[in-house]
């Protein structure tokens, strides 16, 4: 009986030290930092929190909500502040317009469309997440 206690244990412990330095489970786009996607008309990039100039816009990420509709020229460049630790995208509802991911407290940019309208955008990580940029 004690040598199948000690061996209960001892496997015990190898299964606690496997799980405890097992790989993350992070896709290997969660793993690249520093990095955005763009696709069609708007361009993106992703960078570390740094100061604003005065009066740019900004699409601020904050407690997984992305606030107010932010109001742009065409064709302005949009600083998105990920104020959260999650990762979120700034995707537009119609395939194809804007596609950036931002990591958690990082910040990226994307340039507005050259059209003016209202573009409804959404987090691909957390659908419930919903903002829309009005373009002039």
């Amino acid at each position: 009986m004690k040598k199948f206690c000690l061996f209960a244990a001892a496997l015990s412990l190898a299964l606690a030290l496997a799980t405890g330095c097992g790989g993350s489970s992070t896709t290997s786009q969660e793993q690249d930092t520093g990095t955005a996607t763009t696709t069609a008309q708007a361009t993106a990039t992703t960078t570390e929190a740094a100061p604003e100039p005065a009066g740019a816009a900004t699409i601020t990420i904050a407690d997984m909500s992305f606030g107010e509709p932010v109001t742009v020229p065409a064709g302005a460049q949009i600083t998105i502040k990920n104020d959260d630790s999650a990762e979120h995208s700034v995707t537009s509802q119609t395939a194809g317009q804007f596609d950036v991911h931002v990591d958690g407290n990082q910040q990226g940019t994307l340039t507005a469309p050259a059209e003016p309208g209202e573009y409804a955008f959404y987090c691909i990580y957390h659908p419930s997440m919903k903002g829309t940029l009005i373009v002039t």
